[in-house]
């Protein structure tokens, strides 16, 4: 299938709903184009090289996400803002730069294999008990200020669609996690956990803060068994450096050349 693609400094999973601000004419070309056909764009890594005009990307990533525009904002200048949900993921086999002033890619949807589902199921409750313990590590102590760790969530909470936010500075206690099916909305301190160790994994790779590379690799893995060992391993190192109160920060990548530790 053909898609349109959006090129950024950033890796979308599954699951993760995404805030965009359209400005650029190629990219307004390209949301009108999504608006009126109701089909996705495909969000994708860029490996090297800047997001503004297709000249400028150098390298992008083999495997992205499809977008689906939840909401659209339209400015009078012609400017949109846009919720993106991210829905599934996909494998480039070819680029157009030609055809349209965005670039267009023939696209392969990845199907998402699980593997050992016994060992899925162990992995994911191990993921969650490692992933409390990093929201609880990623609070500001007394004496340090943080951002907050914002991140909108699109989970299929059987029937609805539930829409959560992940704010890390909060007040000290245990984070409230609630599994999927629950009755209750999630409030902003909420995280609704699915059961599906798929759905999971994807959830928390997209959560996580960490080097845009290990993202990717987790995005690209190739079953969920092989996706929850990799994350439960950067979670598990995320505990080592947040409890030596070393955080993550990420500078712009165009100006400061990659993220690091401070």
């Amino acid at each position: 299938m053909e898609i349109p693609l959006f090129p950024l400094h950033t890796v979308l999973c599954p699951g993760i709903v995404l805030p965009l601000h359209v400005f650029e004419d190629r990219y307004r070309a390209m949301t009108r184009r999504c608006l009126d056909s109701g089909e996705p764009f495909g969000v994708v890594l860029i490996r090297d090289g800047r997001e503004i005009g297709t000249k400028g990307v150098a390298t992008l990533a083999g495997v992205g996400a499809f977008a689906e525009i939840r909401e659209a904002g339209r400015y009078p200048d012609g400017r949109y803002d846009l919720l993106a949900a991210a829905t599934g993921r996909f494998a480039i086999e070819s680029v157009d730069s030609q055809k349209e002033p965005y670039l267009l890619a023939e696209v392969t949807r990845l199907d998402d294999e699980v593997g050992d589902e016994p060992r899925a199921e162990r992995l994911a409750a191990a993921a969650i008990r490692a992933f409390v313990r990093y929201l609880d590590l990623m609070r500001a102590r007394d004496g340090e200020s943080t951002e907050a760790l914002d991140i909108r969530v699109e989970i299929d909470a059987s029937p609805d669609v539930v829409e959560s936010t992940i704010d890390d500075d909060v007040a000290p206690g245990e984070p409230e996690i609630e599994r999927s099916g629950s009755t209750e909305r999630p409030t902003r301190n909420d995280l609704v956990i699915p059961d599906d160790p798929t759905v999971l994994s994807y959830l928390l790779s997209g959560i996580v803060q960490v080097e845009l590379p290990r993202r990717q690799a987790l995005l690209e893995a190739e079953t969920t068994v092989e996706r929850l060992e990799g994350l439960i391993a950067l979670l598990e190192r995320e505990l080592t450096l947040l409890s030596r109160r070393l955080r993550f920060f990420t500078p712009d990548p165009r100006i400061m050349g990659g993220a690091r530790r401070s």
